[in-house]
């Protein structure tokens, strides 16, 4: 039996593939509750472990050294905050956990443990954070820094940054709040203690002014792909999202992750990670086979669209290189995400090769409902990973597909849970 989770890869945002078929009113909707929330019960009843929404503070214009096409194309932008969707999520659902991602680099620890503190409350103890650390200097110039901290540098300061959030949730001991009607003493002030944390990067007295929520503290989500971001991963997360490419890689990065958690004291079972998949399922395999034949076609046929999101991953504009050409190795020079940055440097292709080719998900599924159910549970056994994170674009015809098609597969196989046994997020997660 393994996990699965969904990656809302367009955040609170306009969804991609907007104005297309079956993606129906969303240029006019994204913006309010209800899509998404429609999506929540669905997995929720498919009794997947988690929803993980993404975001960014920035409008791109790394490629052409311009924001039009990507206000154009809606790309990353508009998109508004995560985290107030996440109670509203919380509140028509009862089991799933609602994982929002929050950028390490612009909030203050102080102002990130209040709010995971809150959230853990309004949700009843099914909150989870997405640490990142950003990478894009467009987004560090809107919280008045001139360039982005360089990458490595950025995971040191995260890591003191989970120092100062830790020391805050825990600043308020466990039965610090008595609610003593009798004396008329509602939190015993013996139990609660400023950190007084002083680092090379944070300063904070504390204490939190608020207990900690049911879980203690929020899930801890990572996405660990460069040594830096894994280290980080290995040491703080709870669930960790991997995006490599095939079943060798898979079992390789399973393994790595193993031994960095072993050395942080940790016991890797304590840590679930989940690689990143789109599942193609239909009625017939020649069917999907034929959408997922489309979908590469299109993706290659629109260059500007690939051109654009491979600028914003290196951080280096894709328009000033030749197409026929492999990327030199100066993009590693780039502030972008180097673990990305790395595989298609490692891919030998040109860069027209590498516009129909995605080194952001784990491995190909396309089939029928049973026969990617087979293939998710086979290749999980020799991996020995701990699930999958479904990337599909957001619309109501994929998540019926996957949580009215797939996970029912899954169930019968024995491959995915069939209720929940914990009301908190962090004890289904670590249920198996």
């Amino acid at each position: 039996m393994f996990h699965m989770g969904w990656f809302l890869k367009g955040g609170i945002g306009v969804q991609g593939g907007w104005g297309g078929d079956w993606t129906g009113d969303i240029a006019k909707t994204w913006m309010g509750p209800g899509i998404y929330i429609e999506m929540a019960k669905a997995l929720e009843e498919a009794c997947f472990d988690y929803i993980m929404i993404e975001d960014s503070v920035m409008i791109r214009d790394t490629y052409k050294d311009s924001m039009e096409f990507a206000l154009a194309r809606s790309i990353s932008a508009p998109k508004n905050d995560p985290m107030p969707m996440v109670p509203l999520i919380a509140q028509a659902t009862s089991r799933i956990g609602v994982v929002a991602t929050m950028a390490t680099s612009f909030y203050h620890p102080f102002h990130a443990a209040r709010l995971g503190a809150t959230l853990d409350h309004l949700t009843r103890g099914r909150v989870g954070l997405n640490l990142v650390t950003g990478s894009a200097h467009r987004s560090a110039q809107n919280y008045g820094y001139d360039m982005h901290f360089e990458h490595d540098r950025r995971y040191e300061m995260a890591d003191e940054w989970m120092d100062v959030v830790n020391a805050l949730w825990a600043s308020w001991e466990p039965g610090a709040v008595i609610a003593d009607y009798e004396r008329k003493i509602f939190t015993d002030h013996t139990k609660v203690h400023p950190i007084n944390f002083e680092g090379r990067f944070y300063k904070s007295r504390g204490p939190l002014n608020t207990c900690p929520g049911p879980q203690g503290r929020p899930v801890i989500c990572q996405a660990g792909g460069s040594p830096s971001g894994r280290a980080f991963a290995s040491k703080h997360a709870d669930t960790i999202v991997a995006a490599v490419g095939g079943v060798a890689a898979m079992k390789t990065y399973r393994q790595d992750l193993s031994d960095r958690m072993r050395g942080f004291g940790r016991d890797p079972n304590d840590c679930k990670l989940l690689f990143l998949v789109s599942p193609i399922v239909a009625d017939t395999l020649d069917e999907a086979k034929d959408r997922l034949a489309r979908d590469k076609a299109s993706n290659a046929a629109d260059l500007e669209q690939r051109l654009s999101n491979m600028s914003y991953v290196s951080g280096l504009d894709m328009s000033e290189f030749d197409l026929d050409q492999p990327l030199p190795e100066s993009i590693r020079d780039g502030n972008g995400h180097k673990s990305v940055v790395e595989q298609y440097l490692k891919s030998g292709k040109t860069l027209r090769e590498m516009l129909s080719y995605s080194p952001l998900e784990s491995i190909d599924l396309v089939g029928t409902p049973d026969g990617v159910a087979a293939e998710m549970d086979e290749i999980m056994k020799e991996v020995g990973g701990d699930g999958f994170l479904i990337s599909n674009t957001l619309s109501r015809r994929t998540v019926g597909e996957i949580a009215g098609g797939l996970a029912p597969a899954l169930k019968r196989r024995g491959a995915l849970r069939k209720s929940y046994s914990f009301e908190h997020f962090r004890d289904n997660l670590l249920e198996f």
